[in-house]
């Protein structure tokens, strides 16, 4: 049953109204099957709620719908109508669905938001392993923004270094004078397959422009103590998607990294009324929204854990870790598979999770040690050498950083650290 809490900001534009008919009514109707008597009232009850709040509040507005281009490369974001800038906020245009994953891909410790939008009548088909299958129309949206330091000129180049949710509201909106948007990158799914779109927006935080050569952004980051760390942002060029996004070397086909059930699979906060934010599964509400078919009971579907949650298991939250930043190349099918490491979530051998493995390809990446990972010893294990280092031709991953993410490094050393058994000599 969704649940609902009460974020600190309410919503009042139009924009805002929309979006509470368009999130409350999927999420209000839903099939009551396993549902008792009281649910069902509060159902109907928060639907009421709905009504009287929209003819009381709303005032008509129509943003262009979604604009799907089947071929070419718009040279502007807002050619895609994926957005709307009113009061203040990026909000999403209708049938724009946020997501969020379990645990995220690091990118230099920019947050993101990220959407999915899908013609209408169309669906994903789910795949308990893979990436789920997309129509041709898709659009996944990946906005990469930081939080904006108090006080900073807008065009400083000091951001907040946090892993917080600073700036974001329920639904996908952006409080535009609380975070510096840097890029958003389009995955498009045409005839011919995926296409990589990277847009970087401009000093005045109106527009975002292709730029097919990518784009390297000066940053300062800024953590809670004042502590300030310089970062290189690297906004990727089309070629250099392709170096992470096509993780299977036997079809070359491009495909999502993120979209896959055991990523999906947690709540997510959806806009509501007056204020208040409806707490959903994602993927059953993707199954409402019309935009998931295939979707087993809840009990079947995988989940990986956030490696950020404290209360799941050392274990688990590394091992969702390393599913995430690394599997994609790291895998018997990947970009990787010649290392022999193999790091998805489902991989249960140790030595192919890199237990006292000698290193087959890493050349002087290994830092004069024996073994990707040697139990209890995380600073004789070439695994988190490779994670700490910033040398191009060192450091894992090899795009997408330029800082070592220093609370990741944490936790796969207490993972290696916890642990035990020897190597020995040979290995």
């Amino acid at each position: 049953m969704a649940t609902r809490t009460r974020p600190a900001t309410r919503r009042r534009s139009a924009a805002r109204c929309r979006r509470c008919r368009r999130w409350t009514s999927s999420v209000v109707d839903r099939p009551s099957r396993g549902r008792g008597p009281l649910s069902r009232l509060v159902a109907l009850a928060g639907a009421v709620a709905l009504a009287a709040g929209l003819v009381s509040g709303c005032r008509p507005a129509h943003p262009p719908p979604v604009a799907f281009h089947a071929e070419g490369q718009p040279e502007s974001l807002s050619e895609w109508h994926l957005f709307d800038m009113a009061d203040g906020r990026l909000e999403l245009n209708e049938r724009v669905l946020p997501y969020d994953l379990n645990s995220a891909l690091f990118t230099d410790y920019a947050h993101k938001l990220r959407t999915v939008w899908m013609p209408e009548g169309t669906s994903a088909h789910y795949d308990a392993n893979e990436a789920f299958d997309f129509p041709v129309g898709t659009i996944i949206s990946k906005t990469f923004y930081y939080p904006r330091i108090e006080g900073e000129p807008r065009d400083s180049q000091a951001v907040l270094r946090s892993q917080g949710h600073e700036g974001q509201l329920p639904g996908g909106q952006l409080e535009l004078d609380k975070v510096r948007l840097l890029e958003t990158r389009l995955l498009v799914r045409r005839e011919s397959g995926w296409v990589a779109l990277p847009y970087v927006w401009n000093a005045e935080q109106t527009e975002a422009r292709l730029m097919r050569a990518g784009d390297l952004v000066p940053l300062t980051l800024v953590d809670a103590s004042g502590s300030r760390e310089e970062a290189a942002y690297q906004v990727p060029d089309q070629n250099q998607c392709a170096g992470c996004h096509v993780s299977d070397l036997s079809t070359r086909e491009f495909q999502p990294i993120g979209p896959k059930a055991r990523h999906l699979n947690r709540d997510l906060a959806y806009p509501g009324v007056d204020g208040e934010a409806v707490v959903a599964n994602q993927l059953a509400q993707w199954q409402r929204m019309g935009y998931l078919d295939g979707l087993p009971e809840a009990s079947a579907v995988p989940r990986v854990a956030n490696w950020q949650d404290a209360a799941e298991s050392v274990d688990a939250r590394a091992r969702a870790y390393l599913d995430i930043n690394c599997s994609h190349c790291h895998s018997a099918a990947g970009p990787g598979n010649t290392s022999g490491l193999w790091l998805a979530s489902d991989v249960s051998e140790p030595l192919r999770l890199g237990r006292c493995k000698l290193p087959i390809a890493a050349g002087h990446g290994t830092g004069d040690r024996r073994f990707d990972i040697v139990p209890g010893k995380p600073d004789e294990s070439i695994l988190t050498y490779r994670m700490i280092s910033t040398d191009p031709g060192v450091m894992m991953p090899e795009l997408g950083r330029s800082v070592t993410h220093a609370e990741g490094v944490e936790l796969i050393r207490e993972w290696i650290a916890a642990q035990h058994g020897e190597c020995g000599n040979t290995g």
